[in-house]
């Protein structure tokens, strides 16, 4: 005798978020219409972690979003090692596909070997999340494309650029100019230039210098590009102690622009980077929300905006099947 077995599958979307900015992952969640998974996370006496999640994730499409910061003695190793727990209790909780959502990827600086005898750490933490049992990965502006290329499976590369550029439409006046600060980012603002060709943007660049084995150590030498008397924007993936970004303003202004101001997609603001603003000639500092920003450092000009809308357009593409780079016209692979 001959038996059947009819079984109706649903597709089932489930959004966790560790402990490192879960404010981002609410507000993904609330884009998405759907409700934040309980991650249960306990913290024994020893510094270990254990999560358990609140319900049955079995054959589900699950989502494990972290950035990679660390405050409040919270340090980005401690971020990177939670969600790779929490992605293996995922993957041994039967869901049918872990994506690790890393909204700001740490260890993204270290993608090559610039001297002899040093690692290339953003391939480790690539395969660390591979071997806790993440099949996927969604970040937002990698320091560097080839990153992409270091994880065993599909990697959606996400840009802020639309958050940004909205902004600037709304804000900033016509004739300014995209500034690279280095000029390994000239592609990125000649892009950022292009879709602000109707407001006249040109673009330009600095020239700068980094010591020789050294750290965060870097100066500016030269401007290439037209900005006397004009507004400049400085557009980066991030700032961290500043010491480039203010650097390169300060030449602008030495340069003769009239108004400089700061753009970037993650606002890691490592010390001094505050103080370094300050004292700066950047008026506005523009970041987004992949990475939080504690109260002692959210100075008068420091504006904050969010990518949440940009991140759960993505992850909906991906529980859907459809296509993520069409959300970006295709630029977010550039």
């Amino acid at each position: 005798m001959n038996k059947s077995i009819d079984k109706v599958t649903t597709k089932r979307m489930v959004l966790y978020s560790g402990r490192a900015h879960p404010e981002l992952a609410r507000e993904v969640a609330a884009h998405l219409n759907i409700s934040l998974g309980e991650a249960d996370i306990v913290e024994f006496a020893n510094g270990e972690i254990r999560p358990r999640f609140g319900e049955s994730i079995r054959g589900g499409d699950v989502f494990i979003m972290q950035s990679h910061y660390g405050h409040n003695g919270y340090s980005i190793n401690d971020a990177i090692m939670e969600q790779l727990i929490m992605i293996d209790a995922a993957y041994r909780a039967s869901a049918k596909r872990v994506t690790a959502v890393c909204p700001f990827y740490g260890y993204a600086r270290q993608d090559r070997k610039a001297a002899g005898r040093e690692p290339i750490t953003a391939r480790t933490v690539a395969d660390m999340f591979k071997a806790a049992g993440s099949k996927r990965m969604v970040s937002v502006d990698l320091h560097s494309g080839q990153i992409q290329g270091f994880f065993e499976g599909p990697v959606d590369h996400l840009t802020a650029m639309p958050v940004l550029e909205r902004y600037l439409r709304e804000h900033a006046r016509e004739g300014l100019v995209i500034v690279s600060p280095d000029t390994g980012r000239v592609k990125v603002a000649e892009r950022f230039a292009q879709h602000l060709a109707d407001m006249g943007a040109d673009v330009a660049f600095v020239y700068k210098k980094r010591e020789r084995n050294s750290v965060n150590v870097s100066s500016a030498k030269e401007v290439i590009g037209d900005v006397d008397g004009r507004l400049c924007v400085l557009t980066d993936d991030m700032i961290d102690t500043a010491g480039t970004i203010v650097s390169a303003a300060e030449l602008l202004k030495e340069r003769g622009a009239k108004e400089v101001w700061a753009m970037a997609t993650h606002g890691v603001l490592s010390d001094p980077a505050v103080e370094r603003l300050k004292k700066s000639p950047i008026s506005r500092v523009v970041l987004t929300n992949t990475i939080p920003l504690p109260k002692e450092k959210r100075i008068d000009r420091i504006e904050v905006l969010s990518v949440a809308k940009i991140i759960a357009d993505a992850l909906a593409a991906v529980f859907e099947e459809t296509s993520v780079s069409e959300l970006f016209g295709g630029e977010n692979l550039a």
